[in-house]
């Protein structure tokens, strides 16, 4: 696979046998060549389950005391006092039928996250093959299926970020930009790893956390070890 210049420069800068302490890999992250947009960085954590398992799934939210550096588009589908809420909560968009029939009539997706009222799940349903693949469907778990829609987008607004396993038992998510400074990025870090630990299931045996590493978009990972005081 042929890599970018700069993928390069940063790689020759990163000891790929190294396992990093997490503040020095932040100042590596700040050190590395940079691209010519405001990187995010990004966090990926593999855990020892099974995700194949039911009793072994890892996911939840998890509000970043500094945000993700991001503003996502919310959509809210909703009636009456639950709609007016959210509008005053900041929604980028509202509405009821009359959206999930554009998401199905005209595959529109011009937003990041959906919450939806319990009341509207059945109907979002039709459109369930459009959102699921982009992980865009509604969840109780992720509290994005809520009466209290106001909360929901403020979360949302404030930069919570949803985690969950991948097939390869990796969570992967964006901790905030490269312009937020070490410490803003390790005060993210933390927040979710504490989150993922926090999250860890019962039926889960043995070693929990395999391995940790963080990137940039475009630059290598860089391992971080495992033992983190919390």
């Amino acid at each position: 696979m042929k890599r970018s210049k700069k993928y390069n420069e940063a790689s020759k800068l990163v000891e790929k046998s190294k396992v990093y302490e997490i503040d020095e890999a932040l100042e590596l992250i700040n050190k590395l060549p940079k691209a010519k947009f405001d990187e995010s960085v990004e966090l990926h954590v593999k855990l020892g389950v099974d995700s194949k398992q039911a009793d072994q799934q890892v996911r939840g939210t998890v509000v970043l005391p500094n945000g993700t550096g991001k503003t996502k588009k919310v959509l809210v589908l909703a009636k009456g006092d639950k709609a007016v809420a959210a509008e005053e909560a900041g929604a980028d968009y509202v509405g009821e039928e009359d959206m999930i029939s554009k998401i199905i009539s005209e595959g529109w997706l011009d937003f990041d996250a959906i919450v939806a009222t319990p009341d509207m799940m059945p109907v979002l349903g039709r459109a369930a093959k459009i959102l699921g693949p982009k992980g865009l469907m509604p969840n109780p778990k992720a509290g994005t299926v809520t009466v209290d829609t106001a909360k929901a987008v403020k979360d949302i607004k404030a930069g919570k970020v949803e985690y969950r396993l991948d097939k390869s038992n990796i969570i992967h998510a964006s901790i905030g930009k490269v312009s937020f400074g070490e410490q803003k990025i390790k005060e993210n870090l933390m927040t979710l790893l504490e989150a993922i630990i926090k999250a860890k299931p019962a039926a889960a045996k043995g070693q929990y956390i395999k391995s940790i590493s963080v990137s940039t978009t475009m630059g290598p990972g860089i391992r971080v070890n495992t033992v983190v005081k919390l």
